[in-house]
């Protein structure tokens, strides 16, 4: 069934992409459709049927090569299952709505073919992303990983006729560039210090990673740490956190489809992915995960301030995306994976909401993108307002404080916040501030675009904006009323509006309830008070382990090959506390080490607080609630249920007062808005220009490469190549060729004269040092 899962897309791909000039164009689109709903239909099934063990499906032997070994397998537990809904699923109603939204775009001459391989490219990125969850070792998800960010490429740059497409398909893959170098730099220091590129075996070796240091760039650093922030910086990248974030708004030049694909279930959720799936390492790894939340927080509110003015709908979109990846990573950085996964979980229904619900007022309104020339559409289109006002209510955390009924965000980014006190005060307060502004920038794209009198027929820009509105298509039409969306693009907005409003009530208890029944459905191991893998074994085992990764002495182990591919295509991991990975894996390559250590058991890890880390936590939770408490507070799960009421209410009240604001300025008084940017005016422009980081990468790293390029091409290839190649072709051998041509007298005597020198010269060769001596 995984397998089907895995191929269905790609198959779909192959067939929509190539075949549609057999079958047709509308046949590829159904084929290609119809797969990625089988996916999405399986991936169901395996989500709700899982029982939480791990299973690893082996596909074929991939890459052997010395001690590195590596299967094209797929790992089955519970992360996966997430992943595998979240992709299938927004992705399916994605390729469903494109029907409506693709039937008729004006970058495409008429006659022109291009749904076909908008189909395929869609496809080919949900198999990209399938490729990248399902992994079993770090080779195969770095092919998945760039598999995403070729797809991204294409997709961004769809309208290739259109500079400013081509320009964001480059810059998407060049700043992912930046980050997948720490991410193979991070896999290269696994393979170094483990001899392996499998999971289990890192995982292993995680408490000895711990002990282990390692040189890198003339300095001594633990190698659990190093690794682990070479690996975030791939997820940097991919998740577009600040100082790696600038591509993610500039994707919105491809179809609005591909924005929901994109920001809901794929590409942007793959550095998450990564952080949750390598929890058994990171939580060896304190400093670094540090910075991860120092750094998901940051992002959280910066892309959270640049929200507030933008003017483009999908933009505004966009940053609340960049705003909420933060969130995530800031529960990951604060080791509680699960609420991680959660708010990933249920921010894929409503931001693919949002976004979808973006594009059918971009359709209705004959390709406006800018919310100044919007107002009044909550009438004309009806169903779209709908769906949009459930999105709102969702992202902005509309709930019952204090009680498990709200919409998806309210309880999932509730839990984060929450999580987020107990682990770092700074993280808590700008998280705090970002759900504020959150909900001033959602409730103002409401506003500007649904309520009020209708802009459309003059231009609304009243202020400087230097970075213009993007367009899915050339133009549009003022002359036309707005209408609404057809059936096929309206229900996938009411199929992700269910998700958007139950998803989180539905799911609360296993991502985030009682530890016990975390523990159960993540399938760890459920000790007493929170006891994780690990925590005896690593002292017993560091020094030993230490010793035994580093590759100068790693004994070489001569283990029996086994065909798993013929004889065992499905194993289940080992779940035993005793046994070794070279246990766990009988199909190691031969010659292959494996890692001294104990495979942790389930889809994530988490440990319980140090002696220092206890006592801070202890000074934050509310005593009251402690006493009560059947569980003592010695993991962050348990922890985050136990602070006060006052830090469980303030993202309700942040939600309200952002709300508050946004009603005074667009609709009690909608000329305070150009007031307050006319009085701020290097602010409202600060935040506009996006806090100027294009500006700044322009000037810091853009022109001096263009430079450095221009030097090499007018002196490096134009004159030192092709003045070389020049120089001889019109300067040496002319002057030989008039040296030749000068003995070309045409008298005999002449020749004569060559001839006699020659065999002279010959003679007396041969004499000297001929067969003579």
């Amino acid at each position: 069934m995984a397998t089907i899962i895995l191929f269905a897309p790609l198959i779909g791909a192959l067939i929509c992409g190539f075949g549609w000039r057999l079958i047709g164009e509308k046949a590829g689109q159904v084929i290609a459709t119809s797969l990625v709903f089988l996916a999405a239909a399986l991936s169901w099934w395996i989500f709700v049927t899982f029982d939480g063990e791990t299973q690893r499906i082996v596909l074929m032997r991939w890459i052997e090569s010395g001690t590195m070994g590596s299967e094209w397998a797929i790992r089955l537990d519970r992360l996966t299952a997430i992943m595998l809904v979240v992709v299938t699923s927004v992705s399916a109603l994605v390729h469903l709505y494109s029907f409506g939204y693709m039937a008729h775009d004006d970058n495409w001459h008429e006659g022109e073919h291009y749904k076909a391989r908008f189909f395929a490219y869609l496809s080919f990125f949900t198999f990209a992303m399938l490729m990248l969850v399902t992994a079993d070792n770090l080779i195969q998800m770095f092919f998945g990983w760039e598999g995403v960010g070729v797809a991204s490429y294409l997709l961004i740059g769809f309208y290739y006729r259109k500079p400013t497409a081509n320009a964001a398909a480059i810059k998407a893959f060049v700043v992912n560039r930046v980050g997948d170098f720490g991410f193979a730099l991070g896999i290269f220091a696994l393979f170094f210090l483990t001899d392996s590129i499998r999971f289990d075996d890192i995982f292993a070796a995680a408490p000895a990673l711990a002990e282990t240091n390692l040189t890198f760039l003339w300095a001594e650093w633990n190698a659990a740490n190093l690794i682990a922030v070479l690996l975030f910086i791939g997820a940097m990248g991919k998740s577009a956190q600040l100082f790696l974030h600038t591509w993610l708004p500039d994707a919105m030049e491809g179809p609005t489809p591909v924005s929901a694909l994109i920001h809901a279930a794929t590409m942007v959720t793959a550095g998450v992915f990564l952080v949750c799936r390598m929890s058994p390492l990171m939580e060896y790894a304190p400093e670094a995960m540090g910075f991860v939340t120092f750094l998901g927080a940051t992002t959280a509110f910066v892309a959270a301030t640049i929200g507030l003015v933008q003017n483009d709908i999908k933009r505004v979109i966009a940053y609340s995306t960049m705003s909420q990846l933060g969130y995530m990573f800031v529960a990951a950085g604060v080791g509680v994976y699960s609420v991680a996964m959660f708010h990933l979980f249920t921010h894929a229904f409503f931001k693919a909401m949002l976004f979808l619900g973006a594009g059918s007022v971009i359709h209705a309104t004959h390709h406006e993108q800018d919310m100044r020339n919007y107002g009044g559409l909550r009438k004309k289109i009806p169903y779209t307002f709908a769906a949009m006002l459930i999105g709102t209510l969702a992202i902005t955390g509309v709930g019952i404080p204090l009680t498990h009924y709200g919409f998806a965000g309210f309880l999932s980014k509730d839990a984060v916040i929450e999580s987020a006190y107990v682990g770092s005060n700074y993280a808590f307060w700008m998280l705090v501030i970002a759900a504020a502004m959150t909900s001033f920038y959602s409730w103002r794209l409401m506003f500007m675009t649904f309520f009020g009198e209708s802009r459309a027929h003059h231009s609304a820009h009243g202020h400087d904006d230097h970075h213009g509105a993007v367009h899915d298509t050339h133009g549009h039409d003022d002359h036309h009323e707005p209408h609404e969306s057809p059936l096929v693009m309206l229900i996938p907005l009411g199929v992700l509006a269910l998700g958007a409003m139950f998803s989180g009530m539905i799911w609360y208890k296993v991502f985030f309830g009682e530890e016990t029944a975390v523990r159960q459905w993540f399938g760890m191991e459920t000790a007493a008070h929170g006891e994780a893998y690990g925590e005896d074994h690593a002292t017993e085992t560091a020094t030993e382990t230490a010793t035994e990764a580093a590759p100068a002495t790693t004994t070489e182990t001569a283990t029996t090959e086994t065909a798993t591919t013929e004889t065992a295509p499905v194993e289940t991991a080992t779940t035993e506390t005793e046994a070794a990975p070279a246990e766990a894996h009988s199909d190691t390559a031969e010659g292959h080490s494996a890692a001294t250590g104990t495979v942790p058991q389930g889809a994530l890890v988490i440990l319980p607080f140090t002696e220092s880390e206890q006592a801070m936590v202890d000074d934050r939770l509310d005593p009251a609630k402690v006493e009560k408490s059947e569980h003592a507070p010695t993991t962050i799960i348990n922890a985050a249920h136990l602070v006060p009421n006052w830090v469980k209410v303030s993202p309700f009240i942040a939600m309200v007062l952002g709300f508050a604001l946004a009603w005074l300025f667009y609709i009690k008084n909608p000329s305070l808005p150009g007031r307050l940017a006319t009085q701020q005016r290097p602010l409202y422009l600060f935040l506009l220009n996006k806090w100027y980081f294009d500006e700044i990468y322009d000037v810091l790293f853009v022109r001096p490469a263009k430079a450095v390029g221009a030097f090499l091409w007018k002196k490096g290839d134009g004159d030192v190549i092709d003045g070389s190649l020049n120089g001889v072709a019109l300067g040496i051998i002319p002057f030989f060729t008039r040296l030749a041509g000068r003995a070309q007298s045409g008298y005999v005597f002449h020749y004569a004269l060559a001839m006699v020198m020659g065999i002279v010269i010959l003679v007396t060769w041969m004499t000297l040092f001929g067969g003579a001596n």
